[in-house]
């Protein structure tokens, strides 16, 4: 029900934009955003973006990425720059609507040193 794409691989400094569209039977929701997962860690939420454009960050993604959202398309963007190394993970993208989460498959980023 969101379909998130974009991921892939690229060398540390590079840039990558995830995208994470919600379906036509979900919409208008509230906050979207992003976690992450790498092997053997805990899974992390990125950053996260609220139906009026207010947005959270992790310290890791604080002056490197930039989340955005269209809500007339109901999508959501992260914009990954001066990319490093650590920021290799599985990239889930969620969107929530009054107490339902609803997630996205996984897209792989890998950043190569």
């Amino acid at each position: 029900q969101l379909q998130a794409s974009g991921g892939g691989l690229v060398q540390a400094g590079g840039s990558l934009r995830l995208s994470c569209a919600a379906s036509g039977s979900i919409f208008s929701l509230d906050s979207m955003g992003w976690y992450r997962q790498a092997p053997g860690k805990q899974r992390e939420l990125v950053a996260s973006i609220t139906s009026d454009g207010s947005t959270n960050y992790a310290d890791s993604a604080k002056g490197r990425f930039t989340i955005s959202r269209d809500n007339a398309r109901n999508t959501a963007y992260l914009q990954m720059n001066s990319l490093k190394p650590e920021d290799t993970a599985v990239y889930y993208c969620y969107g929530d609507r009054y107490s339902t989460r609803y997630w996205g498959q996984g897209t792989q980023v890998t950043v190569s040193s």
